[in-house]
């Protein structure tokens, strides 16, 4: 069963030990709520299958404790697997090492991302509509 993992999901994710690293306070120190441009990089996963690998994204990120720190062995591990499924663009806005904004598990079923796609599925109601594939790509994977 595919599981995803948001802000404080993937915090749990860590740190139940699904998912490698930790989430950490921002570099600078405070919450931060914004709009942020991401990069999905990997869209073999459950959840990132609606992606075009190197599509570009506007979803918020909204925290205090989404700067994801780990070492450099597990670090090059998960850009040598191909694990890391999103990066922030323009900017790190809160120390992520790599840009990274959402990784995978080596089986790609747990996904943790930092931003939050599900305030992003109506223009009405978010920055875009563009979270929406996140949702769209595990109802794909469902009904196959």
């Amino acid at each position: 069963m595919p599981v995803l993992g948001i802000c404080n999901g993937f915090q749990v994710l860590c740190e139940s030990h699904l998912l490698p690293g930790a989430l950490t306070r921002n570099s600078d120190l405070h919450f931060l709520c914004k709009d942020q441009e991401i990069e999905i990089v990997n869209n073999t996963t459950a959840w990132t299958s609606s992606y075009k690998p190197g599509e570009k994204i506007v979803i918020p990120l909204k925290n205090g404790e989404g700067s994801f720190q780990c070492d450099d062995e597990t670090l090059a591990k998960l850009e040598d697997q191909g694990r890391v499924i999103a990066r922030y663009v323009g900017q790190n806005p809160n120390g992520s090492r790599n840009l990274i904004a959402g990784i995978t598990n080596e089986r790609g079923n747990v996904v943790g991302l930092m931003p939050h796609p599900e305030h992003a599925i109506d223009e009405l109601t978010g920055p875009t509509a563009q979270g929406l594939g996140f949702f769209t790509s595990i109802l794909n994977a469902m009904v196959k």
